[in-house]
């Protein structure tokens, strides 16, 4: 997710940038970004928003805990894990600073192995590309992964995370064209590097991840508004899914509905445009669009049978005073 306060609103048609002295992000440009929860245990009184009051916080990726019935959010600004109840009572569940993160961007809550997976990077000085991973039930630390140091490149944004059948997690840089590979014990590998996936200095390029049980993860490129289907059993070779008429810039979280359906958050934008494939993701289709408050949505979180949206504000975070309410919002197409 692309953001102000350490980011300048980017002219039409083009992603935020960083500011020239301040930048805090991340996918970020998202949460992935993206991604996705338990869909298994739905809460029969769901409500229909969530909204909680913490000064200058700034979430950016969001997840739903059913076994803990909490969401939990990210930090842009503090580094923090935080849990936010349905009553809007929001606690920290994990410290920045206990587990080394200056941002906390996207998340992965890898609900069979009990894991929060969390992108770590450094909005400020846009050189930290990390992994995160914590117990999901008390905070600990299972490893701390550095991912930038992998690839040398100007600078570096970890944003969104996607975990495969077999645990491996795939995280986005937003500032480098690469897709890092992290297996379940925390040993990362460059998993993908090539240059079209490269934006211009300054933008955000690659974001939201997912991972598609048939064996492929789907990626979005937010200053170009493209989505890329990229196989796990050859990265390299990836395409470019088509979706002739619609305009994705911005793209920040994703999160699949089901096999043939991908909801995309677009922060500028505020939107959350829903796709549909009858190719396996060569192609994708409009078929609903659900408009935001104009809070800059970042990413998306998966509550039973119902899509959550995070308001995060991020257009704000130079203000003053800074932005201290924050919602999650049931997505409504």
């Amino acid at each position: 997710m692309p953001v102000r306060s350490f980011f300048t609103v980017p002219a039409a048609g083009h992603m935020r940038h960083f500011a020239a002295a301040t930048l805090l992000l991340g996918g970020l440009l998202t949460a992935s970004c993206s991604n996705d929860d338990d869909d298994d245990m739905a809460t029969p009184t769901a409500p229909d928003s969530v909204a909680f009051t913490v000064s200058n916080l700034y979430p950016e990726g969001v997840q739903y805990d059913a076994k803990n019935s909490r969401f939990l959010v990210s930090s842009l600004t503090t580094g923090n894990v935080g849990q936010v109840k349905d009553d809007g009572t929001y606690s920290v569940f994990a410290p920045g600073a206990g587990a080394g993160i200056i941002s906390a961007v996207g998340m992965n809550l890898d609900d069979s192995r009990n894991r929060l997976l969390v992108a770590s990077s450094n909005g400020t000085l846009r050189n930290v590309a990390k992994l995160v991973s914590f117990n999901r039930d008390n905070g600990q630390v299972l490893f701390n992964t550095d991912l930038g140091t992998l690839r040398s490149a100007p600078n570096h944004f970890a944003n969104d995370i996607a975990v495969d059948n077999q645990g491996n997690a795939y995280v986005t840089d937003s500032f480098a064209p690469v897709i890092y590979k992290v297996d379940p014990q925390g040993v990362a590998s460059v998993f993908l590097d090539n240059q079209q996936l490269a934006a211009p200095a300054g933008a955000f390029g690659l974001n939201g991840i997912v991972f598609h049980p048939d064996g492929y993860l789907l990626v979005a490129k937010s200053d170009e508004g493209a989505l890329f289907k990229v196989p796990i059993s050859n990265p390299t070779g990836f395409t470019r899914v088509t979706t002739t008429g619609l305009d994705l810039r911005a793209a920040d979280g994703l999160l699949l509905q089901d096999n043939n359906t991908l909801q995309v958050v677009t922060n500028s934008q505020s939107k959350v445009y829903r796709l549909s494939t009858s190719n396996s993701w060569a192609a994708a289709t409009l078929n609903g669009t659900f408009a935001t408050l104009p809070q800059y949505p970042t990413t998306l979180a998966r509550r039973g049978a119902d899509s959550y949206v995070l308001y995060a504000n991020l257009d704000k975070i130079m203000q003053t005073p800074p932005v201290s309410v924050f919602t999650i919002g049931k997505v409504r197409f």
